[in-house]
């Protein structure tokens, strides 16, 4: 049963992409060489979404593969997880010209294809990795006063959510302060999911 459930998601999510990819494509396409599509098990307990794909995200096609993915593997570790095990996607599937911030517009072209990420692999927890994403759910909520809370949001299919709001693991790049903030808030993760 649990090889026909992965299947079954597997093969919703690679028809997600495509019809997705199809429609939002030809707009964005001056931004980015392809769509950066979510990573990782299909089944997994623990959804964490960034903002959007940079240069090496770009070029290999796979969320966090650059020096914020490196972080966000070291903080799994902490944790005594792998990425195999997750499911790591972003609000945004494109690479913003000049790697910029994503636009309100731009992430709003993406909504539909996250909100049906969520629907079919239906983690326990949410994580949100960055301001944009965490105001996918919260949208008044500042991260530097947010990071590290913990508060449940509905989903399309009428199923709460329990969301981690994290900074950025890109944000430790450029703040060495963040370091020790971003880890400490991401221990909470294994309580959160024995709740």
């Amino acid at each position: 049963m649990r090889i026909s459930l992965r299947n079954d998601k597997e093969n919703l999510l690679l028809r997600l992409n495509h019809k997705m990819h199809k429609s939002c494509y030809p707009a964005l396409k001056e931004t980015s060489t392809k769509a950066v599509v979510g990573k990782g098990d299909f089944r997994a307990k623990i959804m964490f979404i960034g903002e959007a794909p940079g240069k090496n995200e770009d070029e290999f096609g796979e969320p966090f593969v650059g020096a914020s993915g490196k972080i966000l593997d070291s903080l799994l570790e902490s944790i005594q997880m792998k990425r195999s095990e997750v499911y790591i996607t972003n609000v945004f599937k494109y690479r913003p010209k000049g790697n910029r911030d994503p636009a309100k517009k731009e992430i709003a072209v993406c909504e539909e294809w996250l909100t049906e990420e969520i629907r079919i692999v239906d983690p326990v927890l949410i994580v949100t990795l960055g301001r944009h994403a965490m105001h996918r759910f919260a949208p008044d909520l500042k991260i530097s006063d947010s990071h590290g809370c913990v508060f449940q949001t509905a989903t399309s299919n009428r199923n709460r959510k329990t969301v981690l709001t994290l900074y950025h693991p890109a944000a430790t790049l450029y703040n060495k302060k963040l370091q020790k903030v971003l880890f400490d808030d991401f221990q909470k993760i294994p309580a959160l999911l024995e709740r």
